[in-house]
C-alpha cells in the first residue's frame, strides 16, 4: 500500500487548500489514479486497522439494494449512522440544541440509534437515507417506473459477453440528486459514483471512478470494498482476479485529519492479509457475512478521526 500513503503525502505537501460543503476545509489534489494487483494480496490498509467488518456488511447492505441504515445498526456498524441522525436533528428542530459532535449530540445519537435497533417503525421514518447507492445499484428506476438491476445485468454481460465495453454501474442518477439539493433526501450524493468490469485473459479487473475522495476515512475502506467486489464477481462468473484500479477526482484530507494522517506516514507498512471467500457461492446475491474470512491482517492500531457530514 506504499502508493497510497505516497498520495497521502503528496496531498499534504502539495495540495491546495479550499472550503468545502462541510464548513471544516481541506487540502486537496485533482486526478490520481492507484492500481492494485488482487492476486498479490487484499488491499488492506496495514498503517492503521481498517474496520473489515464495516467492508463487508456495507457492501453485503449495496447488494441487497438495502437503504435503511437498520441493516447496518442491527449488525453493530456504525458508518453511516451521523448521515440519518443529523437530518433527523434539522428537521425535527433539535439541532441547535444538540450542536454537532457536542457530548449531548453524542449522547442523543446513541438514544437515536437504540431506538433505530429497537423501533422498526422509528427506523422506516428515519433510517432511510433515501436514493443511496443500494438503490442506485439494484433498483435505478427506468423511465417507466421499472427497477433496473445494474449489478445483475453486469454479472450476466461478464458472464455471456466478456469483452462488452458496456459492462458498467451508475450510481450517478442526476435526478435523485436534485432530490438531494432540494433537501427531499438525506443520503449524499455518490462519492463513488461509476465503475466498469473489464475482461482479458479470463481474468476480471474492475476501475471505480470517485469524484470525491476522502483520503484518510473513506478511501482504504473504498479500495477494500470494490476489491472484494471484484474478487465476488470475479468468482460467481468464473473469471479469475485482475486488477482493482481507483480513479480520484476532488482527492482531499480534511484539516481536522492532518495530524492523524502525519501519524499514519509515520508506520512502516507490513504484509499485505488474504481473504477467502466461500467458493461454493455461485451469484453475487447468495453472499452472506460469514463467506469471508480475512487471514494475517497484522496492521497497526487504528487512528480515530470524525466524519464530516
Amino acid at each position: 500500500m506504499k502508493q497510497y500513503l505516497d498520495l497521502l503525502a503528496d496531498i499534504l505537501e502539495n495540495g491546495t487548500d479550499k472550503n468545502d460543503r462541510t464548513g471544516t476545509g481541506t487540502r486537496s489534489v485533482f486526478g490520481r489514479q492507484l492500481r492494485f494487483d488482487l492476486s498479490e494480496g487484499f488491499p488492506l490498509l496495514t498503517t492503521k486497522k481498517v474496520f473489515t467488518r464495516g467492508i463487508i456488511h456495507e457492501l453485503l447492505w449495496f447488494l441487497k439494494g438495502d437503504t435503511n441504515i437498520k441493516y447496518l445498526i442491527d449488525n453493530n456498524v456504525h458508518i453511516w449512522d451521523e448521515w440519518a441522525f443529523q437530518p433527523y436533528l434539522e428537521k425535527e428542530g433539535l439541532d441547535k440544541q444538540y450542536p454537532m459532535y457536542s457530548d449531548s449530540w453524542t449522547e442523543k445519537k446513541k438514544e437515536f440509534v437504540e431506538r433505530i435497533h429497537e423501533d422498526k417503525t422509528f427506523a422506516d421514518a428515519w433510517g432511510d437515507l433515501g436514493p443511496a447507492y443500494g438503490k442506485q445499484w439494484i433498483r435505478w428506476e427506468s423511465p417507466h417506473g421499472e427497477p433496473i438491476n445494474q449489478i445483475a445485468e453486469a454479472q450476466d454481460l461478464i458472464r455471456n459477453n466478456p469483452d462488452s465495453r458496456r459492462i458498467i454501474v451508475s450510481g450517478w442518477n442526476v435526478a435523485d440528486i436534485r432530490q438531494l439539493i432540494l433537501g427531499k433526501t438525506s443520503a449524499p450524493p455518490p462519492c463513488h459514483c461509476l465503475f466498469q468490469f473489464y475482461v482479458a485473459d479470463d481474468k476480471l479487473s474492475c476501475q471505480l471512478y470517485q469524484r470525491s475522495c476522502d483520503i484518510f476515512l473513506g478511501v482504504p475502506f473504498n479500495i477494500a470494498s470494490y476489491s472484494l467486489l471484484t474478487m465476488m464477481m470475479a468468482q460467481t462468473t468464473g473469471r479469475q482476479v485482475g486488477e482493482f484500479v481507483h480513479a480520484y477526482g476532488d482527492t482531499h484530507i480534511y484539516r481536522n485529519h492532518f495530524d492523524q494522517a502525519r501519524e499514519q506516514l509515520s508506520r512502516l507498512p507490513r504484509s499485505l492479509p488474504v481473504m477467502k471467500i466461500n467458493p461454493e457461492k455461485k451469484d453475487i446475491f447468495d453472499f452472506a457475512y460469514e463467506d469471508f474470512e480475512l487471514e494475517g491482517y497484522d496492521p497497526h492500531p487504528a487512528i480515530k478521526a470524525p466524519i464530516a457530514v
